[in-house]
């Protein structure tokens, strides 16, 4: 079979929780906006909820007209509080390159604002092939299906959603705030421990 008629596997990655622990930062980043607006939010519970989009936690702390407008704030904030504290997953890269390896693309697709999500990835040294934000849940099919990716990676109930939207296996890992038997329920075709067990069922998988 010649190389122009075999797919390019193409392996999506989430972000927070699954490719990085975006928790220091996303803590100081509320504190910070707290201390901004003069509006307590508690961002030691923000960040045991992280997945969703932005604007579903700040109408907690926020009147839901005031949301848009926090969120912007939040967004403007974010690069100089919550890039440098946070720290890659332990084997986020190992499964970039397992992917790599294999021949394949690893593509990033997350509901973190887009240029947000870049500054992590660069400031981490993590190469993605392309990054795409603003998604969450089902919509996550869109990108997915765009870049023809077989197998999503995520760590919440609505990244298992969002692969088995776009027809794609859903590989979960436990590492955010979803347990083995909410991504099991949700539909999660495999679960792993934590990325570094990643390269080993792709090379299975493969």
């Amino acid at each position: 079979m010649s190389h122009m008629t075999s797919p390019v596997l193409t392996v999506g990655f989430d972000l927070d929780m699954t490719l990085i622990d975006s928790r220091p930062g996303i803590r100081a980043c509320y504190q910070a906006l707290s201390a901004r607006t003069g509006t307590f939010i508690d961002a030691d519970l923000a960040v045991t909820r992280l997945g969703p989009p932005l604007a579903e936690e700040l109408v907690n702390w926020f009147p839901a007209e005031e949301v848009p407008a926090m969120a912007d704030v939040y967004r403007e904030m974010y690069p100089t509080h919550a890039i440098a504290p946070t720290p890659a997953m332990p084997g986020a890269r190992e499964a970039i390159a397992a992917v790599r390896a294999a021949g394949g693309r690893a593509i990033v697709v997350t509901a973190k604002y887009e240029p947000n999500a870049k500054l992590h990835l660069g400031h981490l040294g993590i190469d993605a092939d392309a990054v795409i934000g603003d998604l969450w849940a089902e919509r996550k099919a869109e990108a997915l299906r765009e870049y023809d990716a077989g197998v999503y990676v995520g760590d919440h109930t609505g990244d298992v959603r969002g692969a088995r939207t776009a027809g794609a296996l859903s590989v979960a890992v436990v590492t955010g705030p979803c347990d083995e038997d909410e991504l099991r329920a949700a539909g999660a075709d495999v679960v792993l421990k934590d990325l570094l067990e990643f390269p080993a069922w792709l090379a299975a998988h493969r």
